[in-house]
């Protein structure tokens, strides 16, 4: 039960954040006040950093901008240190058995 609902919560944090990067560039194009870095990086961290980077690559969106960039990276290295250590050293799925 609560595989799936960590499988819910990660699509839905995801399309979100994809959601939020693409307006933020549609936003960026006509003008308009835009959403904060850290707004932004705040999805990328909670679990949106998939979304995010797809709009990122998609919509050339902060590509251009290397603090923008170091700290997305930061973010996804964060992100795949958790895993790994939720996986290999927690095994609490007992994912390598």
């Amino acid at each position: 039960m609560i595989q799936k609902v960590v499988l819910v919560y990660f699509i839905f944090i995801n399309i979100a954040a994809f959601v939020v990067f693409s307006f933020d560039k549609f936003r960026s194009r006509v003008g308009a006040s835009r959403i904060s870095e850290r707004e932004l990086h705040t999805f990328s961290l909670i679990g949106g950093f998939l979304g995010a980077s797809l709009a990122m690559a998609l919509f050339r969106h902060k590509t251009s901008k290397n603090s923008f960039l170091l700290k997305h990276i930061a973010i996804i290295a964060l992100w795949i240190v958790a895993t790994l250590y939720y996986f290999l050293e927690l095994n609490t799925l007992n994912f390598l058995r």
